[in-house]
């Protein structure tokens, strides 16, 4: 049947429609298959079977507060829910600009915005209409970040493939919703050369209380590198794109002067995606504004 929100074609069963977005593309291919839907009363299991069931990492549910009143000048409160085959998250910044250019699409304004609520946190959310796809972006708020004990996370990039005679100076732990190890890589080769353990990195990241291991290069002049985000703990051996933990790394290098990075993603696993971020210091830490384009590519009814 034809949907009149997407003007795409729903295929399969008779259960919920889910809209699927890719999320944070680069020149306009390639990005993060997500899954986006209205809030139902699916329990954990059935929500957890989605992303496995669309072959996406993630599906969102979406929910507008109808009775909460308009956020200033932000327009509608919505609350985001966040599932991996694994589980509940309680934050995801792919998701939330996939969710963007859901709630987009679905108004038929040329520019949207919400507040969206999620893991606890309220962020302001914009999403700008260009042809066919969506430019989305959200101030997520303060990132905290710590500079780890020594060799306490040598675990961690052992499993990840750093060689005990790189220590990989610079490592520090970021949390942004849950924490992850942030690991500066030499080069972009060293990067893509990467092979993980994800056996043995879930295990050491799960004893140290991580979401997974963002790996990056060192940015050009103009800010833009390369990064992989690994985290098998959450069922995601590796993120086609990885939001939260680029707004992580843009936080990280405000304190270096730095004023925003473009990251390219996904190489590795042949989809290629863009992140972009950008973070300002203040009095409650680094604050990050992230974002990304994207396009809905179908809507499909689940089975």
């Amino acid at each position: 049947m034809h949907d009149p929100l997407s003007g795409t074609t729903a295929t399969g069963g008779a259960g919920p429609s889910v809209t699927l977005v890719h999320a944070c593309l680069r020149d306009g291919a390639g990005g993060s298959p997500t899954a986006v839907l209205e809030e139902t009363g699916l329990g954990e299991a059935e929500r957890r079977r989605i992303p496995t069931v669309l072959g996406t990492s993630h599906a969102v549910f979406v929910s507008v507060e109808a009775d909460a009143p308009a956020h200033p000048g932000a327009g509608p409160v919505v609350s985001l829910r966040f599932f991996t085959a694994a589980g509940e998250l309680p934050a995801c910044g792919h998701g939330t600009i996939a969710a963007m250019a859901f709630l987009a699409e679905r108004s038929g304004q040329v520019e949207y915005h919400a507040a969206l609520r999620s893991g606890g946190r309220v962020v302001v959310g914009r999403a700008v209409r260009t042809g066919g796809q969506f430019n989305s972006s959200f101030d997520w708020g303060p990132v905290g970040i710590e500079e780890p004990e020594p060799d306490a996370h040598r675990p961690v990039l052992d499993a990840l493939g750093v060689p005990p005679e790189l220590p990989a100076p610079g490592a520090r732990v970021a949390e942004l919703g849950r924490r992850r190890l942030l690991v500066p890589v030499a080069t972009q080769h060293a990067l893509q050369a990467l092979t993980p353990d994800f056996d043995r990195l879930a295990e050491a990241c799960d004893r140290l209380g991580l979401l997974g291991c963002y790996a990056y290069s060192p940015p050009s002049a103009t800010g833009r590198l390369a990064a992989r985000m690994f985290a098998p703990s959450i069922g995601v051996p590796e993120d086609i794109a990885n939001a939260n933990s680029t707004a992580c790394l843009a936080a990280l290098l405000a304190d270096d002067g730095g004023t925003g990075v473009t990251v390219d993603m996904g190489d590795a696993l042949g989809t290629p995606a863009t992140v972009t971020a950008s973070a300002r210091l203040t009095e409650a830490g680094p604050v990050a504004l992230v974002g990304g384009m994207s396009a809905i590519e179908r809507v499909v009814s689940l089975p």
